[in-house]
């Protein structure tokens, strides 16, 4: 499951052409709190080619988690490129919600991963965009 969710995140970093150190950084922090080496998340850095699975199957929990990265990824380098919105966009429908939560989450979520939002509240937020 974890390497499934840095897959999405590695393929996000990926989709301008070229995975950025803040966004290598960020990637590396979440997998190795989910269990992961150092050396297992660098081997899923060489390979971002790897096709994204079923994501519908995910608890609510987990596709707010997802989401919630995937976000926080997008934004970390400081640059947002329109390849990135509509990646993000993809999997919050693929996720099950509207395109719309991505412009609403974005707003809310910081680029710097220190800056904590309010995970409830933005959770909260994010019903509304449910299918």
């Amino acid at each position: 499951m974890v390497q499934e969710r840095l897959n999405v995140l590695i393929q996000l970093a990926a989709s301008d052409n070229q995975v950025a150190e803040k966004e290598a950084r960020l990637i590396h922090m979440i997998g190795q709190s989910n269990g992961l080496s150092r050396e297992e998340v660098d081997q899923m850095l060489g390979n971002p080619a790897k096709p994204i699975g079923d994501l519908s199957t995910l608890s609510s929990d987990q596709k707010f988690e997802h989401l919630y990265h995937v976000v926080q990824l997008m934004k970390v380098d400081g640059q947002v490129f329109k390849s990135e919105i509509a990646f993000c966009q993809d999997i919050a429908e693929r996720l099950g919600y509207k395109k719309g939560v991505i412009a609403e989450l974005s707003s809310k979520i910081f680029s710097d991963p220190a800056i904590t939002s309010d995970r409830d509240h933005l959770k909260k937020k994010t019903q509304k965009f449910l299918k």
